[in-house]
């Protein structure tokens, strides 16, 4: 296992524990998180808010990591997101309140590292699976509240 693999393993391990500084702490000074998905991009000690969003919407979270591919100072994942959607959901459109459904959506993930620090963090959830599992793609303004 290369160095930089073992970096984004324990940036997941830290994201499973919902140790939102633990993770941040792996980030280069200059880094960021993107949600693609969300539009949104986080920088400095924001960076941690992905954690505790996810945590608080689904406190049993857990990422299943299935592919890892390791192109140097590249690291592209490929996993899924499971849980139960037991908490508020707070995304920039609004906050969907918890429907108890579970998830397992499919997620991509592009990091780029460099002296063992994450320097970007891309990722692409599968937003549109992830709404319908949670039951409100169908519904989606009714299902949040501003």
């Amino acid at each position: 296992m290369t160095d930089n693999e073992q970096i984004i393993r324990e940036l997941y391990r830290r994201a499973e524990v919902q140790d939102s500084a633990g993770f941040v702490e792996l980030f280069a000074p200059d880094g960021y998180f993107a949600d693609i998905s969300a539009g949104q991009k986080y920088v400095g000690a924001a960076i941690g808010k992905t954690v505790d969003i996810y945590a608080t919407a689904f406190p049993d979270m857990h990422r299943a990591l299935e592919q890892l591919i390791v192109m140097g100072d590249v690291v592209v994942v490929q996993l899924s997101l499971n849980g139960t959607h037991k908490g508020p959901l707070a995304l920039p459109a609004g906050t969907i309140e918890p429907t108890g459904q579970t998830i397992h959506t499919p997620c991509c993930d592009v990091f780029r590292l460099k002296d063992g620090k994450v320097l970007s963090f891309d990722c692409y959830t599968a937003a549109t699976i992830l709404l319908a599992q949670l039951g409100v793609l169908a519904n989606l303004s009714a299902a949040l509240r501003a």
